[in-house]
């Protein structure tokens, strides 16, 4: 492994103890056969110690921050199909509701990524991550239909709730930026609500299982 490498490697282990230590996972090239693990990547550039700067904070921030926006707008595109296409009139409401909320939080997470001195690229792209919404499942999403289609959109949108909440939840703990943890404070709750009301809609106890 070259220089580059191991200094960037080294920019992120703090934020990869703590998505370990809590039993989450990150990122791996997306495949059908594969499940999804990986490691969280961030596109800071580390200094010589291999810290993030004062300015982009630390490690677990900038790692948080570039995996929240992208998991957002994922997660907006399939709302956006729901609150269109779902059988269920609650969920097509609910769908609608959670995407204004999502888009709110976009409207707060990319000025942090300005702030911070961060690209707004997407740096997991073409990565299958716990509790984001793919191409792949987008794709899946379409070819569905009727209670078929609500059940899917359950399941992601429950999976991008639990997941976005832990990961936020470490950034909380571990997080050196006060912005970013008053963010991530704000989504736990958020997630935790919609949670709840998702899990009281039609059919979602069988379709979570």
């Amino acid at each position: 492994m070259n220089l580059p490498s191991l200094l960037h490697r080294a920019a992120v282990l703090g934020l990869l103890g703590v998505l370990v230590s809590i039993g989450a996972a990150g990122c791996s090239p997306a495949a059908d056969s594969a499940p999804r693990t990986a490691e969280v990547r961030t596109s800071a550039p580390p200094s010589a110690t291999g810290s993030a700067t004062p300015a982009a904070g630390t490690a677990t921030d900038v790692g948080w921050v570039q995996l929240m926006a992208p998991m957002n707008q994922q997660a907006v595109k399939l709302l956006t199909l729901a609150a269109e296409r779902a059988a269920e009139p609650r969920l097509r409401a609910f769908a609608l509701r959670l995407r204004s909320g999502q888009e709110a939080e976009l409207d707060r997470l990319r000025p942090l990524l300005t702030r911070m001195g961060l690209p707004h690229t997407d740096v997991h792209a073409g990565h299958d991550m716990p509790g984001m919404v793919t191409e792949r499942d987008l794709k899946a999403a379409r070819a569905a239909e009727g209670p078929a289609f609500d059940r899917l959109v359950v399941v992601q949108i429950r999976d991008h709730l639990r997941q976005s909440a832990q990961v936020s939840r470490s950034e909380i703990t571990a997080g050196g930026r006060a912005d970013a943890r008053e963010l991530a404070a704000a989504l736990v709750t958020a997630r935790e609500t919609s949670l709840a009301e998702l899990e009281r809609l039609p059919g979602a106890v069988r379709a979570l299982g």
